[in-house]
């Protein structure tokens, strides 16, 4: 069963099945932006949604803090933009 997790503390959203990292969303923060830096899913684990899940945790944690969105990897481009 996958499980999906806001980790703050690494500046990521994270994806583990049964307790192994299998994707993640990477941002940095800078002043009052949090830059999408990047996204990643093993391959195994694609078409299933996964990483846009990913983006999206980051975008409304990031709004929730009051910060302006700025992606920058090309999938976080494609799904914000």
């Amino acid at each position: 069963m996958l499980h999906f997790e806001c980790e703050p503390q690494n500046q990521s959203s994270a994806v583990y099945d049964d307790g192994s990292l299998i994707g993640v969303c990477e941002y940095q923060i800078r002043g009052n932006q949090w830059l999408i830096t990047h996204t990643e899913v093993l391959p195994q684990y694609g078409g299933q949604g996964i990483a846009r899940k990913l983006v999206l945790m980051v975008a409304k944690a990031g709004e929730e803090a009051g910060a302006e969105i700025v992606p920058i990897c090309s999938y976080a481009v494609k799904v914000l933009g």
